[in-house]
């Protein structure tokens, strides 16, 4: 309750003269692997492009591999459209970390239910998002593998829900907290099917077009909800330029969404098991001629 009672404190405390609704308090859609409450612009679309290399050190890591650049852990692309300046959706396509999936497809809806806002006394900015993966790798099979999906779709089938809740302190300092909740339809018999996880973000702009992010996801075990996922950690560094979004982070999460960085990151910083990743994203409107 102590903990409740502080988040609740950090979210009330600070009146910085908004006069309107608080915007950017985020860069960008994205915050290292997290959504942020962040939405495109109405009948905008934004282009992604994500990559995550290999280990930086440890034992697949080192001069031997370039520090990471010699391997892919994952790879994204996708496209998203804002259906209105509080609705987004998007689709993309990721190769996937190969434990146990590859060839993954993602389609998301994102909405803001709650805008900062002074005026009207409203402390926090709020969203929902809603994911659906699906593989289409090819059926492994051996019995035992997670990937044998004993032709039946749903086996291919995982879902996300999240609930962003963000603050914008003052012009450079921002706060994120994202409950979020994992149910894969199949796992291996030792695994459960789902998951809870308690993310935070910080965000310190260093000026209108630089800032510094930090994120943590926590994973709850108990007899409801166990993984053998451990805790993604993610330090990143963004660059806003005209119309374009560039993202640099160091994180132990391989692969992207929150099936990949939430139930299946398994690597630890501490033994070099950390990776450069970037993402481009790039936002235009089609006129209509």
């Amino acid at each position: 309750m102590k903990n409740l009672g502080l988040i609740a404190v950090l979210f009330s405390i600070g009146q910085f003269g908004y006069a309107q609704d608080v915007t950017g308090t985020f860069n960008s859609t994205r915050i290292v692997n997290s959504h942020s409450t962040e939405m495109l612009g109405k009948k905008m679309w934004e282009y992604r492009i994500e990559h995550r290399f290999g280990d930086v050190a440890g034992s697949n890591g080192g001069a031997q591999t370039a520090f990471g650049f010699d391997n892919a852990a994952d790879i994204r692309m996708a496209m998203e459209y804002g259906i209105s300046d509080k609705i987004m959706a998007g689709l993309g396509r990721s190769k996937g970390i190969g434990r146990p999936y590859t060839s993954l497809v993602d389609g998301f809806i994102a909405a803001r239910i709650l805008t900062q806002n002074k005026e009207n006394g409203m402390p926090i900015s709020a969203a929902l998002v809603g994911t659906m993966y699906y593989t289409y790798m090819k059926q492994i099979s051996d019995p035992q593998s997670v990937a044998n999906f004993e032709g039946k779709f749903s086996r291919r089938i995982a879902y996300s829900s999240q609930l962003v809740l963000s603050r914008k302190f003052s012009d450079r300092i921002s706060f994120a907290l994202m409950p979020t909740y994992v149910h894969r339809n199949y796992v291996a018999q030792d695994d459960l099917n789902d998951l809870v996880s308690l993310g935070a973000a910080l965000n310190v702009k260093i000026n209108k077009s630089m800032g510094v992010i930090l994120e943590y996801f926590y994973n709850f075990e108990n007899e409801n909800f166990r993984t053998t996922a451990t805790n993604s950690i993610g330090l990143g560094f963004e660059f806003v330029t005209n119309g374009h979004n560039f993202h640099i982070n160091f994180t132990n999460a391989r692969g992207f969404g929150e099936l990949q960085y939430v139930a299946l990151t398994q690597e630890d910083w501490l033994k070099g098991q950390f990776r450069l990743g970037f993402s481009i994203s790039r936002n235009f409107k089609i006129k209509k001629s």
